[in-house]
């Protein structure tokens, strides 16, 4: 909802490199507690402590978001270019999108939006040529389409398909089974399973799944689900009757992800802990009555990525000796013996499929998709050839299947699907998108530049072709830098738009991502994480140097793990930029383990109570804890959501409060929160292009920005 217009004022810049037209903004007033917390002896002060509570729950901070939300939209409504924007936007984003196809017996399916539907609709196939007949809408399940399809499990024959479904972008999922050869639903329905799926049985019997406790009153949205288990649902039965297969009480902190393999001899289980990929291994041999689960790995030192079997002999991933990963085999009656059969290469290795018997191995070479074809023996038989820098996802399939598929995009080429011939290494093309631009108007590079500790950090940059490197072109720097996650180049209309309108668009490959392996992804986690800050900011000083873009000319933008970037980078250092997005962020780094998923980022992040060491350096760059009194901090909107059960929205909150406290100047510092919506999945097309329509309006207005629409 919009809206009055709010009185505008000229203002001189104390702090910042700039002299800009700003407003006088006059924020909610938020109340202080004396609350305080003790971590080694170090006391911490908390004055906006009572802003973690549940906004759900508590009608103090309910309040409070309903008033900040009005000072921001007012202020949102009178930005230039607001109205077109959104408009061009919607425009571009109107064109029929489609997810690569996927085999299910003789059948394929796939996903399709005819442009701007909230909700992707499911698709049957049963030739390649057919025509698609809509298996399930989820833009039928609620009015403001905030109810997604989060999740999807076809039994082995394909006629019972399971799926989960998401409401408000909780990570909570609700589970259906439908006949696919009736449409019609059964009256099974499981509840409370959150980070994980279902795995048939062979005989379409039933599944197994892993479940948490159902959450008590109050704590919905904000427990820290401890105590996972696994479960065997029979179909046609209640969920109160499924059969526990296993837990383990000495460890309510491990989470278990149950799989038949796909010749249905064996249930598997990964066992997770954190964000790391490092996990232990179980197996059960199917068929056999009460028979236990064997541990075949039974510690947390390194990665076991189930690839395929064939009979006793699994294949695995793993960085056990290389840290840039490989592939092994390990023989359940003899798992201490590992025999290697794709070693480690220079590049880090993603991930890996088992398909048309051969290995399918998703290798990034410097930031970009590098496939390689691989026989079951690790034989190297070919690389698959793409139309140039940019992103392939897909390769998934069954050992038999002689057929896959894969799509590929980069930041100015539309998502085109493709499929790939197994037996004759030759590529497709099946469908691409149309999109309202030509791709010829645009260029993307790829740079190296040094961190302030010399370390050669890879960058794209994006933007129209003829860009003139004057020091003054409006510039978008986003990053991420962690959980071992990668950046690659991919296409996104927001993205598009930005360019469009005239801006650069820069994506930095930090520390404490995926991109050269656990070497990398370590130099950027616990005490070390201070190096991810100082490569964003060393991007953002490269731009500068080079001449593409000036301190008053740049934004920085990440979501998550990047909104914590964002944050403790305008908090290390206003100066260098014009305006800042931080989005759905980490920003409290002494309490995120005490809420909902934080407890498993402690692989990345250390724990305040951990140890002093890991304290100093989590106190030293934590955003809420890092804002000065009297400093004038660049124009900022945060955004968050009510329901993000991922990074509880009390984050957001409690920066957002201490930022407009010590902020000095008419810079607005201001906090956008989306009601029914979470940290980002599910999200509806209405939702993210309002979203992205406001945050390029406002960096429009504050970096300088004077799009021209005329097409």
């Amino acid at each position: 909802m919009r809206f009055l217009l709010l009185a505008a004022f000229m203002c001189a810049s104390i702090l910042m490199p700039q002299c800009t037209e700003a407003q006088q903004i006059n924020y909610p007033d938020t109340k202080t507690v004396d609350h305080l917390d003790e971590y080694h002896g170090v006391p911490v002060p908390d004055r906006f402590q009572w802003l973690e509570n549940d906004v759900r729950e508590d009608s103090e901070v309910a309040d409070w978001v309903a008033a900040q939300n009005k000072v921001t939209f007012d202020y949102l409504e009178t930005l230039p270019y607001r109205e077109a924007i959104e408009d061009r936007i919607t425009k571009l984003w109107n064109y029929e999108k489609f997810s690569a196809p996927f085999r299910v017996g003789d059948v394929y399916y796939l996903t399709r939006n005819d442009g701007l539907q909230n909700q992707n609709v499911l698709y049957r196939m049963d030739t390649l040529q057919s025509e698609p007949v809509m298996v399930l809408d989820p833009n039928t399940w609620s009015k403001d389409g905030t109810k997604a399809l989060g999740g999807l499990t076809f039994s082995d024959d394909g006629r019972y398909m399971a799926y989960g479904i998401q409401d408000g972008g909780s990570d909570w999922r609700t589970w259906r089974i439908m006949d696919t050869t009736t449409g019609n639903l059964l009256d099974d329905q499981l509840e409370w399973l959150k980070f994980g799926g279902i795995s048939w049985l062979p005989d379409n019997s039933g599944f197994y799944y892993s479940r948490f406790p159902e959450p008590q009153e109050g704590e919905t949205f904000q427990s820290t689900n401890l105590n996972s288990k696994i479960y065997f649902h029979k179909l046609g039965t209640p969920q109160s009757d499924d059969k526990l297969v296993y837990e383990d009480p000495e460890h309510p902190e491990w989470g278990f992800a149950p799989s038949v393999t796909e010749d249905g001899d064996y249930l598997i289980v990964s066992v997770w802990k954190g964000t790391d990929s490092r996990n232990q291994f179980y197996y059960m041999p199917l068929g056999q009555e009460d028979a236990p689960l064997t541990k075949m790995i039974d510690n947390f030192e390194n990665e076991y990525t189930y690839v395929g079997n064939y009979g006793s002999e699994f294949i695995f991933k793993t960085d056990l000796d290389a840290p840039n990963g490989k592939v092994v085999t390990i023989d359940v009656n003899d798992p201490k013996t590992i025999k290697t059969i794709i070693p480690e290469s220079q590049e880090a290795l993603s991930g890996v499929n088992l398909v048309n018997h051969m290995l399918v191995a998703d290798y990034l070479k410097d930031a970009k998709t590098d496939i390689r074809m691989f026989d079951k023996e690790g034989n190297h038989l070919r690389n698959v050839e793409f139309p140039g820098i940019g992103t392939a996802g897909g390769f998934g399939g069954k050992k038999d299947h002689t057929e896959t598929f894969y799509s590929f995009s980069s930041f100015a080429t539309p998502p085109s699907v493709y499929r790939y011939d197994m037996e004759t290494g030759e590529s497709s093309l099946i469908r691409q998108a149309e999109v309202d631009f030509d791709p010829a108007d645009y260029e993307v590079t790829q740079v190296f530049y040094e961190s302030k500790d010399g370390t050669k950090i890879p960058m794209f940059i994006a933007h129209k072709i003829g860009l003139e490197l004057n020091g003054k072109n409006p510039t978008l720097l986003y990053g991420y830098g962690g959980f071992n996650i990668s950046l690659t180049p991919g296409f996104s209309v927001t993205r598009l738009q930005w360019m469009e309108m005239g801006g650069v668009l820069a994506v930095a490959n930090l520390r404490g991502g995926g991109e050269y392996g656990q070497k990398w992804h370590k130099a950027g986690t616990k005490t070390n994480k201070q190096n991810v800050f100082d490569d964003f900011i060393a991007a953002a000083e490269w731009l500068i140097d080079h001449k593409y873009t000036s301190p008053e000319n740049l934004a920085i933008q990440g979501g998550s793990n990047g909104g914590l970037l964002v944050g403790a980078c305008m908090a290390q250092r206003p100066d260098l930029f014009g305006a800042c997005l931080p989005a759905v962020g980490v920003m409290d780094m002494l309490k995120f383990q005490n809420w909902t998923a934080g407890r498993y980022w402690v692989d990345d992040y250390g724990c305040s109570t951990n140890s002093k060491e890991e304290f100093d350096a989590l106190f030293a760059y934590s955003p809420y804890h890092n804002l000065v009194n009297g400093t004038q901090y660049p124009p900022t909107l945060v955004t968050t959501a009510d329901t993000d059960d991922r990074v509880v929205p009390g984050h957001s909150f409690k920066f957002a409060a201490r930022l407009q406290e010590a902020h000095e100047g008419n810079n607005p510092v201001m906090i956008r929160i989306e009601t029914r919506a979470g940290h980002g999945s599910g999200k509806p097309t209405s939702m993210r292009i309002e979203e992205a329509a406001d945050q390029w309006a406002f960096l429009a207005k504050h970096l300088g920005l004077a799009p021209n629409f005329e097409k």
